[in-house]
């Protein structure tokens, strides 16, 4: 390679660039241009360049590849600060509602969020907003006329609610009123009471509370706490006789398979090696 250092008379003083020309590979003839601070450190874009010097120097005109200042583009700056200050002379707003563009190496322009930093601006959060998230009226509407089927394709029969459950809502069913009450079991912390206002009746979508289920206000008594009861124990009895009947089939089982086989006589085995002859002489026919 071909390099070649001499100072920058565009940089403050100290400043050197360094072409350096390419003499072999498919990109011979080709040259590369580096910068050098005073302190010797290296630069090799202009990003890096206008970010060690910061607002010292304006290098919105600086040429990198030439290591000047674009004459064209300084007048150009000149005739928009021209027009910048009559514009603040005259009192006339800001008009220009296009949305700023990100300056990056993209093919396609993508609109940024443009924030203005100052010490009077105050962000304003919710966080009531940020962790509560709206639900959507009648969901339960979703899951209506789907069934549940078991692995040999037989419709799995839907629990049986109490008479004292009653669907509130444009086309409440039983199936609906099931799958609003055991979401609201699954996802709230709240005590399941139901719709409690009476106007919900009238005009559901306004007075319809949604952390609680498309069902009339109800009240659990102790006589329905006792009949639960009853049910889980003989649910849980039922459990233990089929557990135990499986239990004593197993073991039956293990009984079985570990009595000593029967002794074969000489006869037997005389037998079965003729039949295996036979099979091994039809196997080769065919």
């Amino acid at each position: 390679m071909d390099r070649k250092r001499w100072a920058c008379s565009a940089l403050p003083q100290g400043w050197k660039r360094e072409e350096v020309t390419r003499k072999s590979g498919l990109s011979a003839g080709k040259s590369d241009v580096y910068y050098y601070s005073p302190s010797g450190k290296k630069f090799r874009s202009k990003p890096q360049l206008a970010r060690y010097l910061g607002n010292s120097m304006d290098l919105s005109t600086f040429d990198f590849r030439t290591g000047k200042m674009l004459m064209s583009k300084v007048n150009k700056n000149r005739q928009r600060m021209r027009y910048d200050c009559s514009s603040q002379a005259k009192g006339k707003p800001d008009l220009n509602t296009a949305l700023p563009v990100r300056q990056t190496a993209s093919i396609f322009k993508q609109p940024v969020t443009k924030i203005t930093n100052h010490p009077s601006n105050k962000v304003k959060t919710d966080p009531q907003k940020a962790v509560d998230q709206p639900r959507q009226l009648f969901w339960e509407k979703k899951l209506s006329g789907l069934n549940a089927f078991d692995i040999a394709e037989e419709l799995v029969k839907t629990m049986d609610l109490p008479k004292g459950l009653q669907g509130v809502g444009p086309g409440c069913t039983d199936e609906t009123l099931l799958s609003a009450i055991a979401s609201a079991l699954h996802t709230s912390t709240m005590p399941i009471t139901g719709q409690l206002s009476a106007a919900v009746e009238k005009n559901p979508g306004v007075w319809l509370n949604t952390s609680q289920p498309l069902c009339k206000a109800f009240m659990v008594t102790d006589e329905d706490i006792r009949k639960q009861e009853e049910l889980v124990q003989q649910v849980r009895k039922r459990l233990e006789e089929a557990l135990m009947a499986d239990m004593l089939a197993h073991v039956e089982e293990i009984a079985r398979d570990g009595e000593a086989p029967a002794e074969r006589t000489r006869g037997d085995v005389e037998e079965e090696e003729d039949e295996d002859v036979e099979h091994g002489q039809e196997i080769e026919t065919v």
